[in-house]
């Protein structure tokens, strides 16, 4: 047996896959100098130290750590040959990231630090001169925290807390395991805190006070006697681990490897509220002792669960790593006993080798994770023969662009400054593949470099930054991450010179943010647009023109001669057999996706000296269309791409010929019905919008392009009318509308509050059923009318808050009111349908439940949800965008449809439904009659249609066909019986209801106009057994169902609680609408 190499010494634990390497060994004092140092500290030195060394040597030490390590070097001594840039002896010190010559005494005293976790010590010598040489000592440094314990500060001086970049949740259940050894045994301890965002409560600790441990949650606090004293802490690092569910109020405690519970009912329901602040220890009352591997989940471990759990398993909460802790210096401290901790080492290896070899075998560690220690270990070689292969170094590349790796030995990994923000690192490891001992890269880690919004954009870097863009946005990007890129594109834009490589670059980008949604890109659009005109106003170029295409956006450029300019064209296409877009600039291109014909008198309204400026005509073609979004398409959608033309910096308008667009559709229309658009960039608050102004279809149309002509440029497009035509409401018949409902809504809240007050006025009114139904309905149209009219004053105050509570109510009383006119068909079907043996307890009860209750359900569930579905909008603006007045109301779109349309659309339905069927019974009943003329019985029929059609809402149908060409005409309609439809109510069911007017005479009239109180009328009001006469039927349609007056069915019912009735032989019943 041989003993280990002389340079090397320091302890070493042995970990197994052993490989060897065989070493050269010198025959005089030389050690030999050519090593692989693994061991966690140590020293090596000059061949012969402390003697001269020797002439002529050649000597590389390699000092590696485990992952999350670094090497620290020493020179205890040092003396070499000096010489004017070391040019005879010299060591050389390859840090990772640079390499630092020392020669003569001047490395002496010095302390050097890897950047990772592989540091290079060479030394050469020539063949003359010798010195003494040097002495060197290293130790591996943890820089992970996986290494490393804390020791709990005692004072306030330091504290240990969670980063501010960790955001804690709001929890319902947790996991805590942590290992933690003790020192001194204290009166009052706490091993851990966390406080609310006040920071003024703790909701979440473990402590001690006395011999007694508690869980505080959320302000409660759970003695742990029973499963947990002060005592279990030892000075042996021990695991615990904590669990708690807010469900059953239980506490689990694992250690040694046993489950303890406890019940805490006082913490059942609890919950701990996110975003406060985590820490470790409590200033004085801190826990004596050091704290490791603190780790916690957002849910509740079970019993398998724990026995499989891992030291490294990541909480995904908070884990034991850097990045989630502030560790004050002098509080972390490297063990390497610790259970996690990561280390590779060797201690007394012997080998046995063939004496006739000249060779020593080297034992080779590569990292694995201890569990265990073996002492006095052995290890024989039985083979008869060895083959050694040679680890291949990983070589030189770059990947991604921008990073260059250079050649690395296995087992190392290297680290780049990342591009362009090179305060960040990218990494990369060469690894090994075991079965055949070959190297490879892995993929490079550049999780690091990608916080583009740090980086400083200046016309150094553009083309860098330009670079790192177009790596970051091959996927879809979110809302965020769209503002950020185009942010950035805009300071290119503004501070580069941009050639047409940089331009490139840019348009690529572009084009990958325009893969992202419609939602992403909502909010920057408008910038990207603005940004992308700047652009080619920028771009430098040679010759006649130059094309820039990518995926999604082209640009094309062309010189301009203001002297010789006769018209020009550009157009955009695919070639065959290709999917990337291509600019002709020639001729007129056979079908292309989109092409702009310029005319000879372009510039017939430029002043000569403002032609003279002029040196380009820009171009650019949208093959994606989502950054034109318009929130207000008015039944129009974009069908097909989007190009736009500018010639410099000019506004080119009011030309005396027109620009010729030419534009394929994206969809194949059968009929079309176009609008020729561009894109206004001041309407809708400076959104921008499409506007038709000064662009007409021009002949050459069909369904598959469209022919604009427009006297102005911009960016154009096609809207297509899928209505079957483009109908529009113009400023002067917006304002009409808005007169007549304001003024129909203002008469209908009056002619609802008389109607209202009527009924509550005379009692006799109100006896029957359909009456009470009727004032319920009158309620509700009161209110929403009433809140209608303030609604634009309220919304002028600019509250937000204010203005949501206006929507809220709003949309309340509006779906009371389609609820009341629904539950008077349902009144109706049981009435004519259900008139026997039907009884319904507390009926008017179960209604007003419904009516009220239902509505207040839906817009309830609205708020919770989402409070801004409500808020304020622009309503009534033209195209461009004037004529507009504020309004609070339902903004997101989707409730709009289902709680108002669809709920409608139910209720609508089931109104017709039941229209139909009252108008059979009424038309039934009136063929029978012999006493009437046929046109008295055509205007009683007709005043019943009328009366159930607006009791029933049945006019709110007509916002069914204001569409396409009808548009504006059931606008019209819809304005006035809408506005109005409590007026009607008033008119059909209160002022020309007999009973109503007598009720008026007797208590409101003098002298002979009033009703004397001995009136037939009063004598049989309330007369239950009077026949009713087929007369009643149509006349006396009111309120919301049926039965009159005189045959109340509810009030004077003495033999029968049924709410409904029963008719004999010669009996009808009359509608009351």
């Amino acid at each position: 047996e041989c003993s280990k190499s002389e340079g090397v010494r320091g302890k070493r634990r042995l970990l197994n896959n052993l490989s060897l390497v065989l070493l050269n060994l010198s025959p005089d004092c030389q050690t030999d100098c050519i090593q692989v140092l693994t061991a966690p500290e140590g020293s090596f030195w000059s061949p012969c130290y402390p003697r001269d060394y020797p002439k002529n040597q050649a000597c590389r030490w390699t000092l590696q750590a485990p992952a999350g390590f670094i090497v620290q070097i020493a020179f205890l001594d040092f003396e070499l040959e000096e010489a004017l840039g070391c040019i005879y002896d010299r060591v050389v010190v390859s840090t990772g990231t640079s390499d630092v010559t020392f020669c003569g005494i001047t490395a002496n005293g010095l302390t050097l630090n890897s950047s990772g976790n592989i540091m290079e010590v060479s030394f050469s010598s020539d063949f003359s001169v010798q010195k003494r040489g040097f002495n060197i000592s290293y130790r591996q440094v943890a820089v992970a925290l996986r290494n490393q314990k804390v020791a709990l500060p005692q004072n306030a001086a330091k504290v240990i807390q969670v980063s501010n970049q960790v955001s804690i949740p709001t929890l319902q259940q947790f996991t805590v395991c942590f290992e933690v050894a003790r020192t001194t045994q204290k009166k009052g301890e706490t091993i851990f805190l966390y406080t609310d965002p006040s920071g003024n409560t703790v909701s979440f600790g473990l402590s001690s006070s006395g011999n007694v441990m508690a869980l505080t949650m959320d302000g409660q606090e759970c003695a742990l006697s029973a499963i947990l004293s002060p005592a279990s802490f030892t000075a042996t690092m021990k695991l615990f681990c904590l669990s708690w569910s807010s469900l059953s109020g239980r506490l689990n405690l694992y250690v040694d490897n046993n489950i303890r519970v406890a019940s805490c009912a006082a913490t059942t329901g609890k919950t701990i509220t996110g975003g406060g602040t985590f820490r470790l220890g409590d200033n004085s009352l801190s826990f004596d002792g050091t704290v490791y591997n603190f780790r916690m989940w957002n849910y509740a471990m079970s019993k398998t669960e724990f026995s499989t759990l891992t030291c490294d398993a990541i909480g995904n909460v908070i884990d034991w790593d850097n990045a989630f802790w502030n560790i004050p210096s002098g509080l972390a401290q490297t063990d390497s006993t610790l259970s996690c901790s990561k280390y590779t080492s060797a201690h007394n290896v012997f080998t046995r080798h063939p004496s006739w070899v000249p060779y020593i075998v080297i034992i080779a560690v590569p990292f694995l994770q201890l569990n265990q220690t073996f002492k006095n270990w052995t290890y024989n070689i039985s083979s008869v023969s060895h083959v050694i292969v040679s680890l291949e170094n990983c070589p030189a590349e770059e990947s991604p662009f921008h990073y260059i790796w250079p050649e690395t030995q296995p087992a190392v990994t290297q680290f780049l400054p990342c591009f362009p923000n090179k305060a960040q690192s990218a990494s990369r490891t060469c690894n090994i593949y075991w079965q055949n001992f070959t190297s490879f890269w892995s993929l490079a880690d550049v999780s690091n470099c990608t916080d583009i919004k740090s980086i400083e954009v200046s016309a150094e870097n553009a083309a860098e930054v330009a670079a790192t863009l177009a790596d970051i946005t091959h996927n879809e990007l979110s809302t965020d991450e769209v503002s950020t890129v185009v942010t950035k594109l805009k300071e290119i834009v503004i501070v580069s010179k941009m050639n047409s490589s940089l331009a490139s670059t840019v348009v690529n980008v572009f084009s990958n943010v325009m893969t992202s949604s419609d939602t992403a890109l909502a909010a920057s659009s408008e910038i990207v647009l603005k940004t992308v005109e700047e652009l080619v106003q920028k771009i430098e170029f040679d010759g006649p023109s130059l094309s820039i295409t990518s995926r999604n956006l082209a640009l094309g450029i062309s010189a301009f001669n203001s002297s010789s300019f006769n018209g020009t064209s550009f157009s955009a296409y695919i070639p065959p057999n290709s999917t990337d877009l291509q600019i002709n600039f020639e001729s007129q291109q056979d079908n292309p996706l989109a092409a702009v014909t310029l005319p000879a008198t372009l510039l017939s309204n430029v002043s000569q000296a403002e032609a003279e400026l002029i040196s380009r005509i820009n171009f650019m073609f949208f093959r994606k269309t989502n950054l034109f979004q318009d929130q207000k398409e008015n039944g129009l959608s974009l069908n097909s791409y989007v190009v736009a033309s500018s010639v410099g910096n000019q506004s080119i308008r009011n030309l005396q010929d027109p620009v010729r667009i030419e534009i394929a559709h994206q969809e194949y229309q059968p009929v079309p019905n176009p609008v020729c658009v561009f894109w206004n960039f001041t309407i809708n608050n400076g959104s921008g919008g499409w506007s038709s102004e000064g662009c007409n279809v021009g002949q050459g149309s069909d369904s598959n392009r469209t022919v604009c002509l427009c006297n102005h440029l911009t960016n154009f497009g096609i809207l297509m009318d899928i209505s079957g035509a483009a109908a529009q409401i113009d400023a002067q018949n917006n304002k009409i509308l808005t007169f007549i409902t304001y003024i129909g809504c203002g008469v209908s809240a009056i002619c609802s509050a008389v109607t209202l007050l009527t009924y509550i006025a005379f009692e006799k009114l109100r006896r029957d059923y359909p009456s009470k139904i009727l004032m319920n309905l009158s309620t509700s149209l009161l209110f929403l009318n009433m809140v209608f009219l303030i609604d634009s004053w309220l919304a002028s105050f600019n509250n937000t808050d204010l203005c949501i509570s206006v929507a809220f109510f709003l949309h309340y009383f509006l779906l009371t009111s389609f609820t009341w006119m629904g539950l008077e068909s349902v009144h109706m079907y049981i009435a004519l349908v259900k008139v026997f043996n039907t009884y319904i307890r507390r009926y008017i009860l179960k209604f007003c439940i419904v009516g009220w209750g239902l509505p207040a359900a839906i817009v309830v569930t609205v708020v919770a949800v989402d409070r801004n579905s409500y808020g304020k909008e622009d309503y009534g603006k033209d195209e461009h965008g004037q004529g507009s007045s504020q309004f609070c109301w339902v903004k997101n779109l989707v409730v709009f449809y289902v709680t108002c349309v669809g709920y409608f659309s139910v209720i609508f339905l089931m109104n017709v439904a039941m229209f139909i069927v009252v108008m059979i019974q009424i038309c039934g009943r009136n063929g029978k009659r012999s006493n009437r003329t046929l046109r008295e019985e055509m205007l009683r029929s007709l005043r019943s249609v009328v009366s159930l059609t607006f009791l029933l809402g049945m006019t709110w149908g007509f916002a069914f066909f204001a569409w396409g060409p009808v548009n504006l005409a059931f606008m019209y309609l819809f304005s006035i019986f809408n506005s109005l439809q409590g007026l009607f109510i008033f008119i059909f069911h209160c002022a020309l209801k007999e009973n109503v007017q007598k009720q008026w005479q007797r208590y409101l009239c003098c002298g002979r106009f009033r009703l004397a109180d001995n009136s037939d009328w009063s004598k049989t009001a309330t007369n239950n057994t009077k026949k009713v006469s087929s007369d009643n039927l149509a006349k006396s349609l009111s309120s919301c169902s049926f039965g009159s007056s005189a045959a109340n069915w509810t009030s004077k019912a003495k033999a029968t609680l049924n709410p409904f009735a029963k008719r004999s032989s010669n009996a009808d019943l009359s509608l009351r609408n």
